[in-house]
């Protein structure tokens, strides 16, 4: 069950020391932080004492989003400009209150992953020096029933695509989605495209989710093929087109969550944002760590509707049923099978 928590932020509120080391007793749990003086972004001169006061800051916001939720740890121990390294499995010296997630993936093995139910595990994930936060699709109880779906507007790495070719299709997309009757919310992805989320009912398997999600882009490419693709395989994608990519969708697949900093150089966050906001031209660069807090004291969640029961989509009604005789199972951590085709 989602715990209680407040329903705005109040930057400061919860203070982060500045000395080499300290242990803080957020939800009276005591909770090491280490090296809080140490240059994370090394452009704008953010520590990672101040990446924690950050996340102190908007935990009221963020938390909600990951309680039940496994995580997947992205560490960065020498900040945004040093190497990375992904962890799963829970570090056997991790405090005996922090709450575990247990997954059984294809190979037979069981990964007891972090999760983050209030601000003393968020600030020991944080800690460790993950930067953004990626949390599963599905919450523990049942990793195979996601409750949403999203699709991640990603442009052309090579640098043929403008972020103004990004904005456009996530107003395609919305328009896409209005004319269905599917509810959708936008934020920046804080590094170079726009997330495009779904609050869904729970019922369909994760597998269900991402045959939706692939029909639904092959759509989009067909529509806009002059700026929109489908192709998963980078060597075969056009120039200047976006891709949207459903195969975020699949079984143990994670993207950035809202409010994450983003390993950037200027320290961008991921941010929700309104439509009229993309249509007016909004950036990645104008959401930061060192301005984005007032922008959340004064809009407040625009997120909310994502964690709400009421106004989600019941996304049976747009599923092909199975055969007669299909299996409706399949083993946990295999690749899911071809969508069929959109018509």
């Amino acid at each position: 069950m989602t715990r209680s928590t407040p329903s705005k932020i109040d930057p400061g509120r919860f203070a982060i020391p500045r000395e080499r080391d300290a242990v803080v007793h957020p939800d009276g749990k005591d909770v090491v932080l280490t090296n809080l003086g140490k240059l994370f972004f090394p452009e704008t001169g953010a520590t990672k004492g101040d990446l924690l006061q950050y996340y102190a800051d908007v935990a009221p916001f963020l938390v909600p989003y990951m309680q039940g939720r496994a995580q997947v740890m992205k560490r960065y121990p020498n900040g945004a400009s040093g190497d990375f390294f992904y962890m799963k499995r829970t570090p056997s010296n991790a405090p005996p209150w922090l709450g575990t997630c247990s997954i059984e993936h294809g190979s037979g093995s069981v990964i007891a992953f972090p999760m983050i139910d209030d601000l003393a595990s968020l600030l020991w994930v944080i800690n460790l020096g993950c930067i953004d936060l990626n949390e599963w699709y599905s919450r523990c109880d049942d990793t195979d029933r996601p409750d949403y779906l999203h699709f991640d507007l990603d442009p052309m790495k090579d640098g043929s695509t403008s972020f103004a070719t990004v904005r456009k299709v996530a107003l395609f997309v919305h328009e896409a989605l209005e004319e269905l009757g599917i509810p959708a919310y936008a934020k920046t992805s804080g590094s170079s495209g726009i997330h495009v989320y779904v609050p869904i009912e729970r019922g369909p398997r994760q597998k269900e989710v991402w045959t939706f999600a692939k029909a639904f882009a092959q759509t989009m490419e067909r529509l806009h093929p002059d700026v929109i693709t489908a192709e998963y395989r980078i060597a075969k994608r056009p120039s200047g087109r976006v891709l949207v990519d459903y195969n975020q969708n699949a079984w143990g697949k994670t993207l950035a969550s809202v409010y994450s900093v983003r390993a950037k150089p200027n320290a961008t966050v991921s941010t929700p944002v309104t439509w009229d906001e993309i249509a007016a031209g909004c950036e990645i660069g104008d959401f930061r760590l060192d301005n984005v807090r007032e922008r959340f004291v004064q809009v407040g969640d625009l997120w909310a509707p994502m964690k709400k029961p009421s106004g989600r989509l019941k996304l049976e009604r747009f599923l092909v049923p199975p055969a007669p005789g299909a299996r409706g199972s399949r083993r946990r951590g295999t690749s899911p099978p071809a969508p069929a085709e959109s018509g």
